[in-house]
């Protein structure tokens, strides 16, 4: 199938700064080298421990924040990232290269050319409530993306909206009404609206059912199935809830201090995870059913700091499997089985 969003070797730093002078002394690692590829049409999960950088990630690969290095690249033919690299490794061009990610690479764009991608890639956060402006009405929530993008304005705008609304289960009654005479589902039915206005093709969702009502929850899942169903879009979606991402996600990503551990398809990765850490989340997750009983794995110790990581396998001081290999050297992502990635040297069968 064809990628539609890939990073390549992708870093976000946070500076540590100290003393008077506010000099650097050290960065958190928030995300450090992250190679990741979403087809087009696919909803991609994504899920990792507090603090592992799943959010940093989704806001890296929108340019919400500023990437250290690496790339992003959003619908791009693959002979155009086979020549970045070809030049990045020969060093033979700069000119061409510098020309070729200013065109190509989300990592280098700036201003209007930024700007217009984000037609095309949309962001609805964990909370809706802090994320809608409470002095707005429903109508200038929603129909703000077509007034900064000079889309539609006036009746045109107002009909777009009304429009949307209905997408997403509600009516042009709701336009007036301000968040906090919402509920909790609708507040997130508005964010996704807002989203949905610039006809995007990709969208970052970012634990969106969190903060909701089981039933709510499940009306909201429902609803996001239908939407990319009929708009063709693509999803990422963190989450740190492994029952929502196996049911809902046709591919799941594993993160961990920064980087990916595992990258598979639900049943494989909940069935048979490869990588120690993802079998720890899956047996952590709870089953409804009363009958079926799992195994548990506790952790040792706790998850290092993202500016101080360890060397080799990050995740070799929790893991009981580990050996001198694991402490001295970086494992990348391997193919394991069919459909698996998974960055470990010595992966469960």
């Amino acid at each position: 199938m064809e990628v539609l969003v890939e990073t390549r070797n992708l870093k976000t730093h946070f500076p540590i700064l100290r003393g008077m002078l506010k000099r650097p002394a050290g960065a958190v690692r928030a995300v450090d080298g992250i190679n990741l590829a979403i087809q087009r049409g696919q909803w991609m999960g994504l899920v990792g421990e507090s603090g592992c950088g799943k959010t940093t990630l989704g806001k890296t690969i929108l340019r919400l924040l500023m990437p250290t290095s690496g790339h992003i690249y959003f619908d791009v033919p693959g002979e155009i990232k086979a020549e970045i690299d070809l030049l990045e490794y020969s060093a033979t061009n700069p000119r061409r290269l510098q020309a070729l990610r200013q065109e190509y690479d989300l990592a280098m764009n700036s201003g209007n050319k930024l700007k217009a991608f984000r037609k095309k890639m949309q962001l609805v956060h964990q909370d809706p409530y802090t994320s809608l402006n409470p002095r707005m009405k429903v109508e200038n929530i929603v129909g703000e993306p077509l007034v900064v993008h000079k889309l539609l304005s006036g009746r045109q705008a107002r009909d777009r909206v009304a429009e949307i609304l209905f997408m997403v289960g509600l009516t042009d009654k709701h336009m007036d009404r301000y968040p906090h005479q919402l509920s909790g589902g609708q507040r997130q039915r508005i964010a996704i609206a807002r989203a949905l206005a610039t006809n995007p093709n990709f969208i970052v969702f970012d634990e969106p059912t969190s903060a909701l009502d089981v039933s709510v929850q499940a009306q909201i899942l429902n609803l996001l199935k239908q939407l990319k169903r009929e708009q063709q879009l693509t999803y990422l979606y963190i989450t740190h809830d492994l029952s929502v991402a196996e049911s809902v996600c046709d591919g799941i990503v594993v993160m961990y201090l920064g980087k990916v551990v595992e990258v598979g398809n639900p049943v494989e990765l909940f069935c048979v995870p490869k990588h120690p850490y993802s079998q720890a989340l899956v047996l952590s997750t709870p089953i409804a059913d009363p009958q079926r009983k799992r195994g548990r794995i506790v952790l040792p110790g706790e998850v290092p700091s993202p500016a101080q990581p360890p060397s080799g396998c990050r995740f070799h001081p929790r893991c009981v499997r580990a050996t001198e290999e694991c402490k001295q050297v970086e494992p990348v992502l391997e193919s394991v089985g069919e459909t698996s990635l998974v960055a470990c040297w010595h992966p469960l069968n």
